[in-house]
């Protein structure tokens, strides 16, 4: 193998770099997650504008720079939908073409129903569309007293159950959200995501336990990069949340996280063990979406894009020489955009270990998938176009 075996991709969640030309259909028109957090709150990034990120589109404060030292570029989501699992299995070389169902009025009760009967559960509160932080602080109280737990969705296509965990214990809501995907998500209610929301607190202080969250996907059609690599004998490594939305398909190693420097942490141990072998690693960093783009903060996000701008050169730093690095994002979750969901965007792209140039605007995601196979001399690319310069 002429190249390093070893590629890393990051994925800042949320992270996207401005609306697409179908925008208008998602009622996302002027959403630009970047530029709106630039404007807002002023990061200072000076590692990422070195690498790159000011050519991608323009920025405020963020001119682009005169020799950057990454290739960049901005990819088009091609799949129906803006959730992360979409964006995730586009970037992992499938096309979407019919979105995973959606709840804007809350779930039916027939399904409702089939979930009663599968769980045993004899009531829920909530059924409907709302923000997992302000549906707790309104309705936590009154499972607290009922035990009833809390069902709710959101725009993108999920099923999230939330219980305090005094109430219900983790090994309880977790079986619910497994029966939940099995026996009762499926058919035309076959959401991308059925979700445990563990929380904790008291009335007026509750949280939410992210670290303990835990998503059950539906599992993917067959051809996925990682699935793909293992058939190369390439070692495909999750971090974060990304094994989650493949229902763990493809991958021979997981590692769980929780905030963005328990995930970039993890990486970094990762790539300090590496041992030469050829290797495959996966990373999602979900504080950007999680807990800033949903919740309107975009002080908060330019914290965390800081915080992740720190990081970058000690990432860089522990690559091996020559070494693949795609740093991009899964959709858009513009923090100032009214509305707490996600945003149809482009999503940008700083790619190490090629020659540093303009890569354009790419049509899919997909072109994700053809780099990363292309880095492994895999004989058939699929779709996609590969960013490697040869």
């Amino acid at each position: 193998m002429s190249r390093p075996g070893l590629f890393v991709t990051i994925v800042l969640d949320g992270v996207g770099i401005g609306w697409q030309p179908d925008a208008a259909a998602y009622g996302d028109e002027g959403a630009n997650t970047l530029a709106h957090v630039l404007e807002a709150a002023a990061p200072q990034l000076p590692n990422l504008q070195a690498a790159g990120l000011g050519n991608i589109a323009p920025l405020p404060g963020m001119p682009a720079d005169a020799n950057p030292q990454a290739a960049w570029a901005r990819m088009e989501e091609q799949s129906a939908g803006k959730d992360s699992t979409t964006g995730h299995w586009e970037l992992a070389g499938l096309r979407l073409e019919k979105p995973f169902p959606t709840y804007p009025d809350g779930f039916p009760e027939n399904l409702l129903d089939r979930f009663r009967r599968a769980t045993g559960v004899p009531q829920v509160l909530g059924n409907e569309v709302a923000s997992g932080t302000d549906i707790i602080a309104r309705l936590g109280a009154e499972h607290l007293e009922t035990g009833s737990p809390i069902v709710y969705t959101s725009a993108d296509s999920v099923f999230q159950i939330a219980a305090h965990t005094d109430v219900v214990s983790l090994d309880q809501l977790y079986a619910w959200c497994a029966l939940s995907r099995e026996e009762v998500c499926i058919a035309d209610h076959a959401v991308g995501r059925v979700i445990a929301r563990p929380f904790t607190g008291t009335p007026g202080d509750f949280t939410r336990l992210s670290d303990q969250r835990k998503d059950y996907a539906m599992p993917p059609p067959e051809g996925t990069v990682q699935a793909r690599l293992q058939d190369l004998g390439v070692r495909t490594v999750s971090i974060g949340k990304v094994a989650d939305l493949f229902a763990g398909a493809g991958f021979d190693e997981t590692h769980k996280t929780g905030r963005n420097p328990i995930g970039i942490r993890t990486l970094l141990n990762r790539l300090n063990a590496w041992d030469g072998a050829p290797t495959f690693i996966w990373v999602n960093l979900i504080d950007f979406d999680q807990e800033f783009g949903h919740r309107n903060n975009p002080a908060g996000f330019a914290a965390a894009l800081e915080e992740f701008d720190a990081a970058l050169p000690h990432i860089t730093q522990a690559l091996p020489s020559g070494a693949g690095l795609f740093v991009t994002a899964d959709h858009g979750n513009d923090p100032t955009y009214p509305g707490t969901d996600h945003t149809r965007e482009y999503v940008p792209v700083l790619l190490w270990g090629t020659r540093a140039r303009a890569m354009g605007s790419r049509p899919s995601f997909n072109d994700h998938a053809a780099t990363v196979l292309d880095w492994f001399a895999h004989p058939e690319p699929g779709p996609g176009v590969s960013m490697l310069d040869d």
